[in-house]
């Protein structure tokens, strides 16, 4: 793929989150020919972008991590991209809807490995072994193209509609919590919006971990220790409003709320 398409892509999807407003998705008629790897590329120049503003990444972030969807999108990987500091929410505290186009919430498990994992070859049993810690977590998933309308490779290149995380502060071990099990609450204002299980996470958030770390290696890259790993959606995405508390609460493993002014 031509450089200075790459940039013109990467330019076409960062300028519309900088400025809060809805696009045309790339595969419409920009460039119906994206794959999946040209939008790799895409998303690269994007994050390469954003590094050279002075953000800085805080971790990884799974996306289409439910067989199912895999299935009806005809693919075989998860996807992935990136969360960076300015995204990140203090649990308990305010998020202003102006600061997005049309925000929604998914809660997450989370991960932060002891020590690097390097693909190929990693499993869900390497990803235990490697785990310090597991915390639970709201995900701001906010396209960046009209009405959350695109194909894969259009996502990709839009950063996988990274715009917000919450990370919770309880933090327990791997060895504490079976990960598969672990229920989930979702609610709005008071209101119950959508239940889960980790296992609607690849069939355990450990598995998305794994992928993570197999896909990276192709392009000579680990998962690192220290960073927060957002594993996947447990439920279906729900929209946010204007006055909105959200909660999500996990069954051993705490709370995660913020506000919506």
């Amino acid at each position: 793929m031509d450089k200075n398409l790459i940039v013109e892509l990467a330019n076409y999807t960062h300028n519309a989150e900088r400025e809060k407003r809805e696009i045309i998705k790339i595969t419409h008629e920009l460039y119906p020919d994206l794959s999946i790897e040209d939008a790799y590329l895409v998303q690269e120049e994007l994050v390469s972008q954003k590094l050279e503003e002075g953000k800085k990444i805080v971790g990884p972030k799974m996306g289409i991590t439910s067989e199912a969807k895999m299935k009806q999108m005809n693919v075989t990987d998860p996807i992935y991209g990136y969360v960076f500091d300015d995204m990140v929410v203090d649990e308990g505290e305010t998020v202003l809807i102006d600061d997005y186009i049309h925000p929604k919430v998914e809660p997450e498990i989370g991960i932060i490995l002891k020590r690097d994992l390097e693909g190929p070859g990693v499993t869900a049993l390497d990803v235990l072994r490697a785990t310090e810690y597991v915390f639970p977590a709201i995900e701001i998933i906010d396209s960046r193209y009209e009405n959350f309308n695109f194909t894969l490779p259009d996502v990709i290149a839009d950063n996988t509609s990274a715009a917000g995380a919450v990370f919770g502060t309880t933090l327990r071990r791997p060895e504490e919590l079976e990960l598969d099990v672990i229920g989930v609450t979702l609610s709005v204002n008071g209101e119950i919006k959508a239940l889960g299980a980790g296992a609607a996470v690849l069939g355990h958030p450990a598995n998305s971990v794994a992928r993570l770390a197999n896909m990276l290696s192709k392009k000579g890259e680990k998962v690192k220790a220290g960073e927060p790993i957002l594993t996947g959606g447990l439920t279906a995405a729900v929209e946010l409003s204007r006055g909105d508390y959200v909660s999500a609460k996990y069954g051993g493993l705490g709370e995660v709320s913020f506000f919506v002014k």
